[in-house]
């Protein structure tokens, strides 16, 4: 009774955000909890099989075609630490809701105007997006720098994803398949130019822990 009486008190925009906020706090929780049993890994291939992948398949403007180049686009990305990220996964989706439902409840509650609560709370759900696939990031990379062995990539052949400068004067990004998966790693080259975003490249060898050592293909 006193939750009905609760819930009529309300606000129609506060009762919207915890119709938000409530199933997808629930479907955060049982998220959690398969990933402490050990299922979540089976679920990832669909949490974060992610919006990305569903894009891939709509025919986009190159980058490089706009007012900014490829390259410029992916260097300022990787200056901030955005580079690579997988931001819209269902996961994400899924804490944007919560921080967007709880922020936007928690504001109404406080009567914040809704023409303000709204912008608020979705860039709460957004920042809350990039945590997350932040802290993914991380994981996901642990885990493959405890199970792969960068000597394996010899010899095989990849794609520039950031440009390689030359004569190991910087670090570029590459990705390759290694041990049957296609991953990104660091990478340098010996040649006297640079290769660009987009070339083809093969692995010749290995530098460091971390990087590979490319050449044109």
């Amino acid at each position: 009774m006193f939750i009905i009486e609760w819930w009529n008190s309300l606000a129609m925009a506060a009762q919207v955000f915890y119709c938000i906020a409530i199933p997808a706090t629930l479907v955060l929780l049982i998220q959690t909890v398969l990933m402490f049993l050990g299922l979540g890994d089976d679920a990832d291939g669909i949490e974060d099989a992610d919006l990305d992948g569903m894009l891939d398949d709509v025919d986009v403007p190159d980058a490089g075609e706009g007012v900014f180049g490829e390259d410029m686009v992916s260097e300022a990305a990787d200056a901030f630490g955005l580079d690579g990220l997988r931001i819209f996964t269902i996961r994400g989706l899924v804490a944007f809701f919560v921080v967007f439902g709880w922020v936007g409840a928690a504001m109404q509650s406080a009567d914040v105007s809704l023409w303000i609560t709204v912008p608020v709370a979705a860039v709460c759900g957004f920042a809350m997006m990039v945590v997350l696939a932040l802290l993914l990031r991380a994981v996901m990379k642990l885990r493959s720098d405890g199970n792969t062995d960068n000597r394996n990539a010899v010899g095989t052949a990849g794609k520039v994803h950031l440009t390689v400068p030359p004569r190991r004067s910087g670090e570029g990004k590459v990705h390759v398949m290694l041990q049957g998966a296609y991953v990104e790693r660091g990478a340098v080259t010996d040649s006297e130019e640079a290769i660009p975003t987009g070339c083809e490249i093969v692995v010749v060898g290995v530098s460091g822990q971390t990087d590979l050592v490319v050449k044109r293909k």
